[in-house]
């Protein structure tokens, strides 16, 4: 099967088993490949949520299929900014 034909899975990524961040692929290896890659790490360990980092250098991270309560969140809030709809939902509350 061609990936032009999967539908898209809303994904987690935990960091230190926490939820933290939903997101779309289309393959569970691709979801993969957005959570190994070094700027998620860089963008998460930028973010601040309570005045903490959402990750460290130390942490754990990993991804799995998202529950229905965060794919009911990435969904509502994607389709509130239909012109966002590829970014990433935060499924904590981010310091402003």
């Amino acid at each position: 099967m061609r990936d032009d034909r999967l539908s898209l899975s809303v994904f987690t990524i935990e960091v230190d088993r926490k939820p933290v961040v939903a997101f779309a692929a289309r393959k569970y290896s691709d979801a993969e490949a957005i959570c190994a890659d070094q700027r998620i790490r860089a963008k998460l360990n930028a973010a601040r949520s309570g005045g903490k980092p959402l990750c460290d250098e130390l942490a754990t991270l990993r991804v799995r299929l998202a529950n229905p309560e965060e794919k009911s969140r990435y969904r509502e809030q994607t389709s509130a900014r239909s012109a966002d709809a590829g970014l990433p939902v935060y499924l904590v509350d981010l310091d402003r």
